[in-house]
């Protein structure tokens, strides 16, 4: 096993790894819609938070050698049902025709107040 290393970025704030490649694969530990470079917690729209999860997914995969399109599975939290259409929308958006393997698990609150945290499985090139 082989913990993922984000040029650039911060350590992790808790005892995990962003991404740990294992086995031709990359697992993405669950991320937050925080602005990398942002020290605060910017809310933001639902849209901007399905879209920013993503592309911190995409930073672990790409740092691991995968990317959005070699994505096989996602799994999604979201804090209210009520919002699924519009993160369905945004993530249609983001992610095109690539359709990885799903689950939407509605949990009571996320860390921060956000509304929406995305773990992800990759596969590594090579």
């Amino acid at each position: 096993m082989q913990p993922v290393a984000i040029p650039n970025a911060l350590p992790p704030a808790g005892h995990y790894s962003p991404g740990v490649v294992h086995n031709g694969f990359v697992f993405v530990s669950g991320q937050l819609p925080i602005v990398p470079e942002q020290a605060e917690h910017r809310i933001g729209t639902i849209e901007e938070q399905t879209e920013q999860c993503l592309r911190n997914v995409e930073r672990v995969l790409v740092a691991a050698g995968s990317s959005l399109n070699q994505c096989v599975q996602m799994t999604i939290y979201i804090s209210d049902g009520e919002l699924w259409g519009r993160v369905n929308a945004a993530y249609a958006t983001v992610l095109g025709a690539h359709r990885p393997a799903r689950a939407v698990v509605p949990v009571k609150e996320l860390h921060f107040g956000y509304q929406i945290e995305i773990q992800a499985v990759g596969v590594v090139a090579g």
